[in-house]
């Protein structure tokens, strides 16, 4: 394991135990407080229903919401600031959470109680979720792995050399650093950090927030078992289709490269004649293609050979939105014109994104250029706002029957 996934283990069961601790010490002031109104001595110190549900439920509503806020992304690269306010913030929302759905149930007789109650359930929240990640923190730094980085000092003029060095440390999913080039000191196109009091830039950020991050890998994996569930009348229809029209397997399996470079396997609806490639040299499809099925033609029209890709969005190799993943063949060649063609490799490939939608299929190498900028171009623009915007496109784009 990983010293990344050790310590990210340790701020998860942290705040595991933290949890436990802060609802023990609530329940221990609510039964104080009242003088039993609330609970009796048995309720409190035995495991009835409102006792146990609670201690199991708390901590885990506290992990959903530090996972949301993206607490527990880059650990050995969060300032002091950082740390506070995210703790701050989830304090609240946790406080509030539990407050509306446990303690709102409450039989008081002076509802000043409630406001009590609530300030002393963020007060233990805080400070003692606080203070364990502080002592994990500690021990991170104390362990120098917060150096736990890659430095590329290759010249910035050297964009061979660079591009090769970072397309080597991407299947390593440490953060990379490169020197800066004079254009990103003059005009702050890139945020520049201090390390060992020298400058550099992380070209692994994103310009997602770490929250949102986590935001769309959930609404992706719900997202895509949600349609596996209810597509599966249509995906056995299509196999059925594809079965009895043409011989082979219903399912076309094709290797290609994602986060950090990456290999897995794609799963597709076959839309093409078996043997399609016979010797085995990769060849791009057109419009015309006659190795393409009848049904492979009505399936790519609407799109609908891409379903099965949902599986690979929900085994966390693909996202809904994201460049589209290619293979180490074409690759290859994209790479002798647009050599930065690995920058694309720190995002979750996707089912659709900018350059499907702008370039569409990509039947030429000038195509595959194309759509490969305008996947930069969402890459450095990445936001919640920006994917729903293109699913709503993509979504036009298949009602209108546009792919090839």
């Amino acid at each position: 394991m990983s010293a990344y996934r050790r310590f990210q283990l340790r701020y998860i069961l942290a705040d595991i135990l933290s949890a436990e601790i802060i609802w023990l010490l609530f329940l221990l002031f609510r039964w104080i407080v009242y003088e039993g109104k609330v609970f009796s001595v048995d309720e409190v110190l035995i495991p009835a229903f409102d006792f146990t549900r609670p201690l199991i439920l708390y901590p885990i509503g506290c992990l959903i919401v530090y996972y949301l806020s993206g607490y527990y992304l880059l650990i050995f690269h969060r300032s002091f600031s950082k740390e506070f306010l995210n703790t701050f913030v989830t304090a609240i929302i946790i406080s509030l959470g539990a407050f509306f759905i446990i303690v709102i149930d409450d039989k008081v007789d002076q509802y000043q109680r409630f406001l009590v109650s609530l300030l002393v359930l963020f007060i233990l929240q805080f400070t003692i979720s606080y203070l364990c990640r502080l002592v994990v923190g500690r021990l991170s730094r104390n362990n120098g792995v917060s150096q736990d980085v890659i430095l590329i000092d290759t010249p910035p003029d050297n964009e061979t050399e660079l591009y090769r060095q970072i397309r080597e440390a991407y299947p390593t999913g440490k953060p990379i650093y490169i020197r800066p080039r004079v254009y990103d000191l003059v005009t702050g196109a890139a945020q520049i950090r201090t390390l060992d009091d020298e400058a550099w830039i992380c070209i692994t950020d994103l310009s997602m927030s770490d929250s949102e991050i986590c935001i769309k890998r959930t609404f992706d994996t719900l997202s895509a078992a949600l349609f596996l569930i209810l597509l599966s009348p249509l995906f056995a229809i299509l196999a059925v289709l594809v079965k009895t029209t043409s011989k082979g397997p219903v399912f076309y399996r094709q290797e290609r490269i994602g986060l950090h470079g990456k290999p897995f396997l794609i799963y597709k609806f076959r839309t093409m004649i078996e043997s399609a490639e016979k010797d085995g040299t990769p060849l791009l499809s057109s419009k015309d293609d006659s190795r393409i099925t009848s049904v492979g033609h009505f399936m790519r029209k609407y799109r609908l050979d891409e379903l099965p890709q949902f599986w690979n969005v929900l085994k966390g190799d693909m996202s809904l939105v994201g460049p589209r993943p290619e293979r180490p063949y074409f690759i290859h060649q994209i790479e002798q014109q647009a050599p930065y063609y690995c920058l694309l490799y720190k995002i979750r490939p996707g089912l659709t994104s900018w350059g499907p939608i702008r370039v569409g299929y990509t039947d030429t190498m000038e195509k595959m250029i194309r759509r490969l900028n305008y996947d930069i171009a969402y890459m450095e623009n990445m936001s919640l706002v920006l994917d729903i915007k293109i699913m709503l496109l993509t979504v036009s784009v298949i009602l209108n029957g546009k792919g090839q």
